[in-house]
């Protein structure tokens, strides 16, 4: 899998996410200080789920020669501190002439995708300080 670089300067909470060949501006929005550049990092988040979703529908239809015109998934993420759960709701909406078993089976498919599979199951976290100033101010 990619590396994904963070990098913020002196701008408010405007933040650069890059890779090798993409770069992402995120921010907060207005009133939690930010200038609403971009996405925030739940809305990242979601986003992935989102489009995890979607491909993951786009590959099993194309596979399968099901008439699925277009995916369209909403997420809504929430997350409880109080009660250290979150919530990810997905709604979808299938287009295309497709049979009653054929959406069934893209619902079921819907939770198998990369993304869902990942944030359903424990979570580990390893962080690590880089001393190395040639390293800290890549981007």
């Amino acid at each position: 899998m990619a590396v994904v670089t963070a990098r913020i300067e002196r701008t408010q909470y405007e933040t650069h996410l890059s890779t090798d060949s993409q770069v992402i501006v995120t921010d907060e929005p207005v009133e939690l200080g930010g200038q609403d550049r971009g996405m925030g990092p739940g809305e990242l988040l979601a986003g992935s789920l989102a489009a995890c979703t979607v491909m993951t529908l786009r590959m099993y239809a194309d596979r399968k020669g099901w008439p699925l015109d277009s995916a369209v998934a909403h997420v809504e993420y929430t997350s409880d501190m109080e009660t250290k759960r979150s919530l990810f709701v997905l709604k979808l909406i299938l287009n295309g002439n497709l049979t009653d078993g054929q959406r069934a089976r893209l619902v079921e498919m819907a939770d198998q995708c990369p993304m869902h599979r990942t944030l359903q199951n424990p979570i580990d976290f390893e962080t690590i300080l880089i001393e190395d100033a040639g390293i800290k101010n890549q981007v």
